[in-house]
C-alpha cells in the first residue's frame, strides 16, 4: 500500500508538523510504501525522495521547509538532490494520504476538501469536522450545546477590537482574572498568554491578532490539566487519560514549556485519577468526538479544579502531535496500542471511511429504482 505523508504547511505550526513527520515516517510499517510530500511555507509542494535524514537535519537546526539552499534548513541539499517540485515529477499513484499539517491550511478542513475533490481517502476528520476542531469558539459553542461542559469564554473579532478596545475589558472582568488570550484557530499554545491584570490585557489581544482575526478570552480553570486520545469512526474509543504537570518555571502550558525546554512539563502517563474521574474523561472524550462529527482520530484536552470537582473541555484537536513528546500515541501506547500499530489502525479507518463513502450515490434515483 502506497502512502503519502504530507506535512510542513503555511501555517505557524510548520516546525511542529515536521516534528511529527518525521516520527510517524521512522515508525511506519515497512509493509507500505512512503511516499513524503513537504509544504514550504510559502505553499509550494515538494516531493521529498528520502525524507527521515532530511527532516532530522531540519528539525535538529529548527528549521522549515524553505525555497532556497541551505541543507539544514531546506528541503534541496546543496548538491541539489534532496527533493522535486511536485511539478517536476511524474502523477504518482497512492492509496491513502496521511495528513500531518497542524494549524492553518491543514487542519483546518481545507487539505481535506482538496482530498475529497480527488477522491483519495485520508487519516483524520472530514471537512466539516476539520473545520469545526480548528474553530475553537464555534467547537465550544457545539460542545457546550451538546451538554459536554467547557471553559468560559468570550470571541473577540479584531475590527470590534480596533473600533473598541475598551469593550473587552468587561469581558475580562465578567470571566474573572487571571484569564488566558489566544488566537481562535491555532494550536501549540501559540499567541497563547495568561493575562493576571487588566493592563496587560491589551498587550496580549494585539499578540493573539498577529496570528488571527479573532481572539478568545478564556476563564482559567487552573489547578490540573488532562488529554486523552480518541481513535475511530462511529464507534470511537478513548485511551486512559494522561496529566501535564508544568514546571514551576512556566505559568502554563505554553509553547516554550511544550518545545523550547526540555524541562518544562512532565507527563504523567497515564494520569494518577481515581477511577470514576478517569472514566468520566474518556466518555466526555468520546461525546466531543461524536458532538463534533469527528473521524478518525483526535485528543481532547481537559482543566481540572485541584480537588477534581470541576472538570471542563479545554479544547479538541483533529490533527494531534506525533513529536517524541506528543501525548496522543503516547497514551495509545499505555493503552495497549504502541506508535507502528496505532498507524496501521489510522490508515485502516481511512479506507473504511472512504469505502462508506464510496455507497454514496451522486446521482439522484427515483424510490425503488436500481443504481
Amino acid at each position: 500500500m502506497r502512502v503519502a505523508i504530507v506535512f510542513g504547511g503555511r501555517s505557524s505550526e510548520h516546525e511542529i508538523s515536521l516534528r511529527s513527520a518525521l516520527s510517524v515516517i521512522k515508525a511506519l510499517n515497512s509493509a507500505y510504501e512512503l511516499i513524503a510530500v513537504g509544504i514550504t511555507r510559502a505553499g509550494q509542494w515538494r516531493y521529498m525522495p528520502e525524507p527521515a535524514g532530511t527532516l532530522e537535519r531540519i528539525v535538529a537546526a529548527r528549521g522549515q521547509l524553505s525555497e532556497h539552499g541551505g541543507i539544514s534548513t531546506d528541503l534541496v541539499r546543496a548538491d541539489g538532490a534532496g527533493t522535486q517540485t511536485i511539478d517536476a515529477v511524474s502523477p504518482i499513484a497512492v492509496d491513502v494520504v496521511f495528513p500531518l499539517l497542524h494549524g492553518s491550511f491543514g487542519e483546518d478542513g481545507t487539505i481535506q476538501g482538496l482530498l475529497e475533490m480527488k477522491g483519495l481517502p485520508y487519516v483524520g476528520s472530514g471537512v466539516l469536522g476539520s473545520a469545526i476542531g480548528m474553530d475553537k469558539a464555534i467547537q465550544k459553542r457545539l460542545l457546550a450545546a451538546a451538554g459536554v461542559p467547557v471553559v468560559e469564554f468570550g470571541a473577540v473579532r479584531r475590527r470590534d477590537y480596533e473600533r473598541d478596545p475598551r469593550s473587552v475589558i468587561a469581558l475580562a472582568r465578567q470571566l474573572g482574572y487571571p484569564v488566558f488570550i489566544k488566537p481562535n484557530a491555532l494550536g501549540s499554545s501559540i499567541g497563547m498568554t495568561r493575562v493576571t491584570a487588566e493592563e496587560a490585557l491589551y498587550g496580549a489581544l494585539d499578540h493573539a491578532f498577529r496570528y488571527d482575526r479573532t481572539a478568545l478570552i478564556e476563564a482559567a480553570c487552573e489547578g490540573r490539566e488532562f488529554e486523552c486520545s480518541v481513535l475511530g469512526n462511529d464507534e470511537p474509543q478513548a485511551s486512559l487519560p494522561g496529566e501535564i504537570i508544568v514546571s514551576s518555571r512556566h505559568d502554563f502550558y505554553s509553547y516554550d514549556s511544550k518545545y523550547l525546554d526540555d524541562q518544562g512539563a512532565r507527563y504523567a502517563i497515564p494520569a494518577d485519577l481515581p477511577a470514576p474521574v478517569a472514566e468520566r474523561i474518556q466518555a466526555l472524550s468520546r461525546a466531543a468526538f461524536q458532538a463534533l462529527g469527528l473521524r478518525g482520530m483526535a485528543r481532547v484536552d481537559f482543566l481540572a479544579s485541584a480537588d477534581l470537582g470541576r472538570l471542563v473541555v479545554g479544547e479538541v484537536n483533529t490533527i494531534p502531535g506525533f513529536t517524541s513528546i506528543s501525548m496522543y500515541p503516547k497514551l495509545w501506547e499505555v493503552s495497549g496500542l504502541p506508535l507502528a500499530r496505532l498507524l496501521d489502525r489510522l490508515i485502516e479507518l481511512a479506507l473504511e471511511e472512504h469505502r462508506e463513502r464510496q455507497r454514496l450515490e451522486v446521482n439522484y434515483l427515483p424510490i425503488g429504482s436500481r443504481g
